[in-house]
């Protein structure tokens, strides 16, 4: 019987001339493409934020090297990334055998690189256009929600902020009433407060008038307890919500762990409760899946996104795409007024295209507005029984962004007695429609562009194009919340998501 024969092992066994690193790496493997674009790249931006003087620092050129390979191979950690520097052959190999530790690595990913790294993603973009893999005059939108790294369970409400001031007018109101009653003459010389607005001097003003108007009349021991109450507590209580509502800036909600963050709803619902996580809105513009732009915003919604989003193109390569593709998220007056004024033909859903498109926005409301006969000359809507809706008035109303949005009124003459009122209204008086016409303008545009061959097609490869970046993103990088915190840390965390997934596909 023939015995088996192995290879040779031996961990000390010496070498007459040390392994070259070149020779272990594929001609074709990622880390190469990596190399090879950071090195055509310019990267004087990011040497000239260096300042002289000190020790040596580690080359910004390996370092950008091995946290863009670190994104591709699924590596998030700075931990794990300096592990993977120091074991792993093509980190070894990329970074020349140099070996910095988690917190130069974190330094250089969250604040040396973070001014430049849109300059280097649009440069790699660019490189990528030059070659044909990608167009920057179409471009396909869309948004993702991606988890913040904040606790999900300390968070601050701009709704409950809201509530609590509204009942503080209502206890400083009512302890001012009742100073009225017992001490009216005192306060005969006093100018009535108003209670519309409310802060900390303006508690401690009025709370000065009523215990200088009842200091002495015989006041029962709630009511002063009451007002001791409101003068040690309230001052202190609106300076925080004042600080609070500062941080929210408009928003619904943040994190007390991550202040820029805001609490919406994700599709990854670890408890599978829908309830609210903290996050970001993540905007991204491709075309060839191939990512071209990026931006970050605490909006949980996509409509106002739209212009500062293309705002930012404009901002990176000089000029807006020529063709905008989206889905109904971003179908608003606002957007489609914003894509016509700069040039750019939108293939833009509105919110209900699709049933407007299969009949079921007719058979679900027969009697909307936007199904009844308008007479544009003599302005005038005619109702399902056949009498004239006239115009009785004009109002305009803003948008959190400020967009302001104009708004005509039209009301029937007499609903009394019609056989239709039941289901054509349920008002108590005759029926009043709202009809904003710029918007339905804009609507008439969107559905012939969207019905015609090239808004098909534009809207076919939408789904092909963008919405597989996510599930790349998502499922085959495993990125589903971020490991830096800010919205600026979080931006350039997100650039280097950018930037793999980018390099990924030029090495495939």
């Amino acid at each position: 019987m023939t015995s088996a024969k192995f290879k040779t092992y031996s961990r000390d066994q010496l070498q007459l001339l040390p392994q070259s690193w070149e020779e272990k790496i594929q001609a074709s493997h990622p880390v190469r493409i990596v190399d090879q674009v950071v090195e055509t790249i310019n990267l004087s931006k990011l040497y000239n934020s260096y300042k002289g003087g000190g020790t040596t620092s580690h080359n910004p050129k390996m370092l950008l090297k091995s946290v863009i390979y670190a994104y591709i191979r699924n590596i998030y950690s700075s931990r794990k990334i300096e592990d993977a520097i120091k074991s792993d052959i093509n980190f070894i190999w990329l970074c020349g055998s140099c070996e910095p530790d988690h917190n130069t690595i974190n330094r250089f990913r969250s604040q040396k690189v973070a001014p430049v790294l849109k300059d280097i993603f649009k440069q790699i973009v660019l490189l990528l256009a030059g070659e044909g893999l990608v167009s920057l005059k179409e471009a396909y939108v869309d948004g993702t929600k991606i988890e913040a790294n904040a606790n999900r369970y300390t968070f601050v409400w701009g709704n409950a902020i809201k509530t609590n001031k509204e009942k503080m007018v209502k206890q400083l109101d009512e302890l001012w009433q009742y100073a009225e009653q017992v001490a009216k003459e005192e306060l005969r010389d006093t100018a009535p407060l108003d209670f519309k607005t409310i802060d900390a001097d303006k508690v401690k003003e009025t709370v000065k008038h009523i215990e200088e108007s009842i200091k002495d009349k015989e006041i029962p021991k709630k009511v002063r307890q009451k007002l001791q109450y409101v003068k040690k507590n309230f001052p202190d209580k609106l300076d925080e919500y004042k600080a609070k509502e500062e941080i929210l800036a408009g928003r619904n909600s943040y994190s007390k762990t991550d202040q820029d963050a805001t609490f919406m709803r994700m599709k990854e619902d670890h408890m599978k409760n829908g309830q609210l996580k903290p996050g970001y809105n993540i905007q991204v513009t491709s075309n060839n899946q191939i990512i071209t732009n990026y931006d970050t915003f605490p909006n949980p919604t996509d409509t106002l996104t739209l212009p500062a989003h293309i705002e930012s193109y404009k901002a990176l390569y000089g000029h807006a795409p020529e063709v905008v593709t989206a889905d109904s998220g971003y179908g608003s007056e606002q957007n489609y007024q914003y894509l016509e004024a700069n040039d750019c033909t939108g293939y833009v859903k509105y919110n209900y295209f699709h049933q407007e498109q299969q009949g079921e926005r007719l058979k679900k409301y027969p009697f909307a507005a936007e199904h009844l006969h308008y007479n544009k000359e003599q302005d005038y809507y005619v109702c399902p029984m056949g009498q004239h809706m006239n115009n009785i008035g004009i109002y305009t109303k803003k948008n959190n962004n400020g967009f302001e949005q104009t708004i005509s009124r039209y009301q029937a003459k007499n609903c009394n007695g019609c056989p239709l009122r039941g289901i054509c209204h349920k008002a108590k008086d005759n029926r009043i429609i709202e009809v904003n016409h710029n918007a339905n303008h804009y609507k008439s545009k969107a559905r012939a562009l969207l019905t015609s061959e090239e808004g098909i097609a534009h809207r076919k490869q939408r789904s092909q194009d963008i919405e597989p970046i996510f599930g790349n993103i998502k499922q085959n990088k495993g990125f589903r919340r971020f490991m830096l915190r800010g919205k600026d840390k979080v931006t350039t965390e997100f650039g280097f998501i950018a930037i793999a997934h980018n390099l990924q596909k030029r090495a495939a």
